[in-house]
């Protein structure tokens, strides 16, 4: 999985030599699949260039072949895009989603349709991949890019996902040498603060009461 989620942070934050390099240690001990589902999820987060380049370099590195068709991607499944993109991005928000749902509406009513057809549905809703994996390669994206706002977000969604507080750290451990040494230490300190807002501590019995 640790392997995943630096691929995921290459491919948003880094060079393209320094991504080979990253895909070149992890090749033995990753799903070829796998890798193709986060190279794909990464146009998302990264853009189509940085999309097209990493899966141009994963193709040579892996020798894996693409499928010859993806019928999950063909646009007859529009309906069920929509569908799955509302149940998983309520996941990932839990009981944030519809304010979340209301606040993109208002930047603008197509951004909110494409979150949830595209995103949360087209691709993040593939069964090739487990949302808690594609979740852990998100936070790793955000934070190489330092979009900490939806670092914030997709900590949450990681959690809400079912990923464990332990696992989550040890992604973003895992980003030393890809993210900078202050910004991962602001990514630490976001985790610490959505952690403690989760599971706030007890109050001790003896405690004085207002």
């Amino acid at each position: 999985m640790l392997h995943l989620v630096r691929i995921a942070a290459a491919i948003a934050g880094a060079d393209e030599n320094t991504t080979r390099t990253v895909m070149e240690r992890a090749v033995e001990f990753v799903d070829p699949q796998a890798v193709d589902e986060v190279i794909l999820q990464s146009y998302l987060f990264a853009g189509f260039p940085r999309t097209l380049n990493a899966a141009r370099s994963w193709r040579v590195i892996s020798g894996a072949p693409a499928p010859v068709e993806d019928e999950s991607a063909a646009l007859r499944n529009g309906v069920d895009w929509e569908r799955k993109g509302e149940a998983t991005c309520e996941i990932v928000y839990g009981e944030s989603y519809q304010l979340l749902r209301e606040n993109i509406r208002k930047l603008h009513p197509a951004l909110d349709a494409w979150m949830i057809t595209d995103g949360y549905g087209k691709v993040l809703s593939r069964p090739q991949l487990d949302l808690q994996t594609r979740e852990l390669c998100i936070v790793a994206a955000c934070a190489a890019t330092g979009q900490r706002r939806q670092l914030h977000s997709h900590l949450h969604g990681a959690l809400n996902s079912g990923v464990p507080h332990d696992t989550l750290s040890s992604a973003l451990d895992a980003l030393t040498t890809l993210v900078g040494e202050e910004e991962l230490a602001q990514c630490r300190s976001l985790l610490s603060h959505v952690i403690s807002k989760r599971h706030p501590p007890k109050r001790s019995a003896d405690a004085p009461q207002n």
